[in-house]
């Protein structure tokens, strides 16, 4: 069989690949444009992709084609319809992030909680030879302990998060759907979670349903000390109203993984709110240590030996 990964740059140079023994032809792609994947596509039994999109049109004609095995969680890239209308396969990842995910959570917790880059700063700039006693306390420093975690998505990413928090001592609470008809046991009302919070964590995917979950109304309801972590999905939060509330003191400060356009342009929204001391931007790579890779990597090379298998019996 051959397969094709088409965004082989997506994970580092030095990562390696495992393939399926069945699989005795394989092209690594560093990234493929979108006028490129019929091309590459076209005589390949199986495609790999992480983010590169696969719509119905290239997909029509990859007459040989027998599974998509997405190289992530999110399925959003592949036309799921197409796919099932032409008998191809598809695969994602789950369950590897466990660990990468809640814990870049955590780091942007407490870096928004306790000011570490901003101390960092201040003594690299000399103000602590400057400071009149043996501490100075220019910026404001808050335990974790005692505080209320609001987790937007009960799944394996937000139980993990929550058996953290409780380790700080955090109450935890898991927001119901918002515009839900009725409150699910172990569940708060959306309103009445997010006005609670003093830290909102999403670990939702991205539908109809859950986009813009915070929007601007959302902000008004809640505490001016609040946080919003967002490792989840761009898009979740309404990202102009997300500016709006950091820049007038809605909320008291935001850590993001992710943006509604990645790579994320010069002009986005976020970008200007990078200014801010209260504002935290990383690259979408809360999911991206080491051994998550490692272990999405080996998922991913089972699930395709497993389809295999079950192709060839």
């Amino acid at each position: 069989m051959k397969a094709v990964f088409l965004d082989r740059g997506s994970f580092p140079e030095t990562t390696h690949i495992p393939l399926p023994k069945a699989v005795t032809e394989s092209e690594f792609y560093h990234n493929t444009a979108p006028n490129e994947v019929l091309a590459r596509i076209q005589d390949a039994d199986i495609v790999m992709t992480n983010k590169v999109v696969l719509d119905r049109s290239a997909l029509a004609e990859a007459s040989s084609l027998k599974l998509v095995q997405v190289m992530a969680t999110g399925t959003n890239n592949v036309d799921i319809a197409a796919c099932d209308e032409l008998g191809i396969g598809v695969q994602n990842v789950s369950g590897y992030s466990t660990v990468s995910v809640p814990e870049h959570t955590f780091a942007l917790i407490l870096e928004l909680r306790r000011n570490l880059t901003r101390y960092r700063d201040a003594v690299r700039a000399g103000r602590w030879s400057e400071s009149e006693f043996f501490c100075f306390m220019d910026y404001p420093i808050r335990d974790l302990s005692g505080a209320t975690l609001c987790i937007i998505g009960s799944g394996t990413l937000g139980q993990r998060v929550a058996e953290i928090g409780r380790a700080f001592g955090m109450q935890v609470i898991f927001a119901e759907r918002k515009h839900a008809d009725s409150i699910r046991e172990g569940f708060t009302e959306f309103k009445s979670a997010i006005a609670q919070a003093d830290i909102i964590s999403f670990h939702c995917p991205l539908t109809e349903q859950t986009r813009h979950m915070l929007d601007a109304e959302s902000f008004v309801s809640m505490k001016p000390s609040a946080l919003v972590i967002n490792t989840g999905r761009g898009g979740l939060v309404d990202e102009q109203a997300l500016a709006d509330a950091l820049r007038t003191g809605q909320i008291a400060g935001a850590g993001f993984d992710v943006a509604t356009t990645e790579p994320m342009p010069k002009d986005h929204p976020l970008q200007s709110l990078t200014e801010l001391p209260n504002f935290i931007l990383t690259p979408h790579v809360a999911w991206a240590s080491e051994s998550a890779m490692d272990r999405l990597l080996a998922i991913a090379c089972d699930n395709m030996s497993k389809f295999i298998e079950s192709y060839q019996a």
